[in-house]
């Protein structure tokens, strides 16, 4: 008896899911009309998000975040350099965004993806103008030693809002970053692994045990989609793919502008959307700033 049903409720679900191949924008439409998204999340609303600190145990900070399905994966290796001759007195962070052919069927073998150098600019350009790092930290001995602060980025799943994942998985590797200790050795920077600590404290301490970076004002964004009056909170790259229009804000952990990225898209962004984006980013600050806090105290615990 109960298989003529079955047989219709499969069937159904093969026309909506052709529809929805040959139809894109007006399946979304249908789901905008009704306030709803067919992940049946409300358009105002993130994905799902998680940190993990200390992913990779050989790097001196790292952290995998995830925000749905979008994956990134960050860790952070520091060297010591010689400082310019303009920043004497300052260190230095470097930032490589990845995108391997794994995280998504766009990224083709051999082929650099289009978005990565995009997402490293924008990744650079935040964590510099956010002020949450402050290079005069990284200095060791001024004008001769400082710290080079390498951070690495893997795109794993680019299912959407690469630049928030992104950015959100460089916070927590810096939350998370142990900088190493370094000892004065006949002039010169030595770095000290944990078990020689003892053997080598007759030479000069500059380190004298790993310490965490003062982090200044901490920078989370929120991307949305514009569509005709719609706006769509965090999108999945299947939104992203159908709805043009982006625009990504970047707000400090007290609630401070730092920057708005709009690249392009058919839809203005009016005043009107822009501070209903601002809203919004606000409220997702608060969520990722708890998420962020939880996943520091769960490190501390364990």
């Amino acid at each position: 008896m109960g298989l003529p049903n079955a047989s219709e409720d499969l069937s159904s679900e093969m026309e909506v899911d052709a529809f929805r191949r040959l139809f894109p924008l007006r399946y979304f439409e249908r789901h905008l009309a009704e306030s709803i998204r067919p992940d049946a999340r409300s358009l105002s609303r993130a994905r799902n998000t998680t940190i993990s600190m200390g992913a990779v145990a050989s790097a001196d900070g790292s952290a995998l975040a995830k925000i749905g399905s979008t994956t990134m994966l960050a860790a952070i290796k520091m060297e010591v350099m010689t400082p310019s001759l303009e920043s004497p007195d300052e260190g230095c962070v470097s930032i490589d965004f990845h995108m391997p052919p794994i995280c998504s069927p766009l990224v083709r073998p051999g082929r650099p993806a289009e978005a990565a150098p995009v997402v490293a600019k924008q990744l650079s350009d935040t964590i510099s103008s956010s002020g949450m790092i402050n290079l005069k930290e990284l200095s060791l001995v001024g004008g001769k030693a400082a710290w080079m602060v390498y951070l690495d980025i893997y795109c794993l799943d680019a299912d959407g809002a690469l630049f928030d994942a992104a950015l959100l998985s460089a916070v927590a590797a810096f939350s998370n970053l142990q900088i190493p200790t370094v000892s004065l050795d006949d002039g010169k920077i030595v770095m000290l692994p944990e078990e020689q600590k003892e053997e080598n404290s007759e030479k000069e301490p500059v380190n004298k045990e790993k310490r965490k970076l003062t982090l200044g004002g901490i920078p989370f964004s929120l991307t949305c989609i514009l569509h005709k009056n719609y706006i769509l909170a965090d999108p999945t790259s299947e939104e992203e793919s159908i709805m043009e229009t982006l625009v990504t804000v970047v707000l400090d952990s007290s609630n401070q502008l730092v920057s708005l990225y709009k690249p392009g898209g058919a839809v203005l962004a009016y005043t009107s959307a822009v501070q209903d984006c601002i809203a919004l980013t606000r409220q997702r600050v608060k969520e990722l700033h708890q998420i962020l806090e939880e996943a520091i105290s769960g490190m501390e615990i364990d």
